[in-house]
């Protein structure tokens, strides 16, 4: 009877061996709420508390509840840009450093139940959570565990109030995808009217494994994020970027809130990372994290934004964008539209994926259920995966004609632990392959910016890895070029530059004021304006023929023979043609020798641009002189509203001739001493 039995068992077996394994893990992996966190990519930060009202960034924590009124507040407005932008959440900061609460807390009278805003009644947690479920979105509660306003911080008692705070957050709002804490803490506050400098041990007074643990207990489902961790970690700065190398992996246990020594050591994570704790990265839409009209100007531009898309998802990090919202209790209407071009140019980045459509190979597979064209299926769960110890793999995609593309996606099956370590990626081009990108780590989503390339066929080869790789998916996509307003510098000698993004769009210009056209003259190398004229740029991408607002510039004499009269070393910053450096003046004035007699119709003032200004000339005199000795008033004045709208500064006179020019400020917006940015004559009418 044995014999019949032989059969059916070499045919089980052969189907048994058939049927490869997945591959192992490479420790350390994500847990489940963190592979539930990865999906979401790129959500937003609101910033909107005290410090909306105060006008400062850090309060001090002696603010009144009674400053705290907005006059339009609309969560459904937040939730509502947020998910047209593309985003898949909101992380408000309940309480920041000044201990302000955005909720009716029952442990202080330091929040919005003391305020005038609905009388009182008000809960902008709750209104937030009901937002965010009418809109589809999660929700997530930044936590500052220092505070400037109680009394006991610094003491045991204060840790009790800090996770009694956390508790009513963590009970009353439904369900939190993320809970954000800062790693700024101690130092000067208003402590309850000490009003005392206040140092703790950043590592030990928290007790951060038993907050840690409470957090896990009350939201199991919420990643937690600081400097290190425990589930997210911060990036490190906060400008919007990860690093060409990124890793999951972090040495958890070396880190602490509040490091010095994490950017520079531990931000990129690290190869032999112990723990998994992927990089977020956060930025603002402006340069202040809450808002300032004086910032209304400063908006990120569509090029920056997309420069931070690609440089922190396109390098495995997740994207954090802050929305300072406003005093009205909205976000302001440039942001709104600055967040909303960047939607419409990643969806036209990525609206044709090009792979979809080629046939692809592997030089090596698991076997099945893990084939190459895994990547191509648009299935989160399936992936492709080589055997074991076959390190070096190349993957080749055949588009069976020339097909031209700028930008490369990929992905590793991250469940598994990040293992790719070096890369090279290279296109058939007519001249024979052309490596197009060297790269190290890949993670949850790797995307390649580069300048067109005509191919017929893509190679990535992996040639570096932890353990045999994986891969879960491969995108290739032709992105429409960016065309948008070109940048126009000028330096002292009168030297014009003219720039944009991208290369291969044209620029084209005038001087005489009239509008660009197909005729006008294509920049190609920077140009000298000696004399007055209005310059006019725009920038054309020909493939497309897409067309950029017009730029319009009016350039007077150059100020290549002007001289500040000063002793100070730095005082040229003032006419050096860059408003982004200054001069502060401790007489509160700044003397120019023009190098010749000139006759002036006007003179212009730009204030500092920094993210602190101070010294912001809103009452002035402007004289003219043939000597510098004798002096003639030519203009006096206010600059109007320039403290919250500090922009470039035009005023115009009769005609006067003048050597040496005189802005002294009568007034600075701040009592400090006057601060030049950038100080100019207009010599036309």
């Amino acid at each position: 009877m044995m014999r019949f039995l032989v059969f059916p068992l070499l045919i089980l077996a052969a189907c048994t061996q058939s049927v490869p394994t997945p591959p192992a893990a490479v420790e350390p992996v994500p847990s489940e709420h963190q592979l539930a966190w990865h999906e979401l990519e790129y959500y937003a930060f609101v910033h909107f508390n005290m410090n909306t009202f105060s006008d400062m960034e850090w309060g001090m924590g002696d603010e009144s509840p009674a400053a705290f009124n907005p006059t339009e507040l609309d969560a459904k407005q937040w939730a509502r840009v947020a998910r047209d932008a593309g985003m898949k959440g909101i992380i408000i900061t309940a309480k920041h450093h000044d201990g302000f609460c955005l909720w009716p807390s029952a442990y202080t009278e330091h929040s919005v139940k003391n305020s005038p805003w609905r009388d009182g009644k008000g809960d902008l947690i709750r209104e937030l959570r009901e937002a965010c479920d009418e809109y589809g979105l999660k929700m997530g509660i930044y936590y500052s565990p220092w505070d400037r306003n109680h009394p006991d911080y610094g003491k045991p008692e204060y840790i009790t109030y800090m996770r009694n705070q956390l508790t009513e957050l963590l009970t009353n709002y439904g369900d939190i995808f993320e809970v954000w804490f800062d790693g700024a803490n101690g130092g000067t506050g208003y402590y309850g009217g000490a009003n005392e400098d206040r140092k703790v041990d950043k590592f030990t007074y928290y007790d951060w494994p038993n907050t840690y643990a409470l957090v896990r207990e009350l939201q199991p489902g919420a990643v937690m994020f600081s400097d290190g961790g425990p589930d997210v970690r911060w990036v490190g700065n906060e400008e919007g970027f990860a690093y060409e190398t990124t890793w999951g992996n972090l040495m958890r246990d070396s880190v602490y809130a509040g490091m010095p020594e994490y950017p520079e050591k531990y931000a990129s994570g690290q190869e032999n990372g112990t723990h998994w704790v992927p990089a977020e990265a956060d930025v603002s839409i402006r340069p202040g994290w809450y808002y300032h009209a004086y910032e209304d100007h400063k908006v990120k531009s569509l090029a920056q934004l997309v420069d931070i898309y690609y440089n922190s998802i396109g390098r495995n990090s997740a994207l954090l964008i802050n929305f300072p919202v406003d005093r009205r209790g909205l976000i302001h209407e440039k942001d709104v539209e600055q967040i909303m071009k960047l939607k419409t140019k990643i969806d036209e980045d990525f609206a044709e994926d090009l792979a979809l459509n080629a046939q692809i190979e592997a030089s090596n597979e698991r076997g099945k259920g893990f084939e190459i064209g895994n990547v191509l299926d648009g299935k989160k769960e399936t992936y492709w995966a080589s055997a074991d110890g076959v390190i070096e793999n190349t993957i080749t995609l055949d588009f069976g004609k020339p097909k031209r593309f700028n930008r490369f996606l990929v992905q590793e099956h991250i469940a598994l632990g990040q293992r790719i370590k070096g890369f090279v990626l290279e296109a058939e081009t007519a001249e024979g392959w052309k490596e197009i990108h060297k790269g190290t780590t890949v993670g949850i989503k790797r995307i390649l910016r580069f300048d067109d390339v005509e191919a017929s066929k893509l190679k990535f080869t992996i040639s570096d890895a932890k353990a045999s790789p994986n891969l879960a998916r491969i995108g290739v996509f032709h992105a429409p070029k960016l065309v948008v307003e070109p940048d126009v510098i000028r330096d002292k000698s009168g030297q014009v530059n003219i720039q944009v993004p991208e290369k291969s769009v044209d620029v084209l210009y005038t001087l005489d004021g009239t509008e660009p056209g197909a005729e006008s003259q294509r920049f190609e190398n920077a140009f000298l304006v000696e004399k007055p004229a209005v310059l006019k740029a725009v920038a054309i991408d020909k493939e497309s023929g897409r067309k950029s607002e017009t730029v319009v510039r009016y350039l007077d004499i150059p100020k290549a023979t002007w001289m500040v009269v000063s002793n100070d070393s730095i005082a040229a910053r003032a006419i050096d043609e860059d408003k982004n450096t200054f001069w502060k003046s401790a007489n509160n004035e700044i003397v120019i020798d023009l190098g010749a007699e000139t006759a002036l119709r006007g003179f212009t003032y730009w204030p500092p641009q920094n993210r602190y200004m101070s010294g912001v000339i809103s009452a002035y005199v402007f004289e003219g002189s043939m000597d510098g000795k004798n002096w003639k008033t030519l203009a006096r004045g206010e600059f109007s509203n320039i403290q919250n709208n500090p922009i470039e500064q035009t005023v115009r006179f009769p005609e006067a001739r003048a050597k040496y020019i005189r802005l002294k400020s009568l007034k600075t917006t701040d009592g400090n001493p006057a601060s030049f940015a950038e100080v100019g004559v207009i010599t036309v009418e």
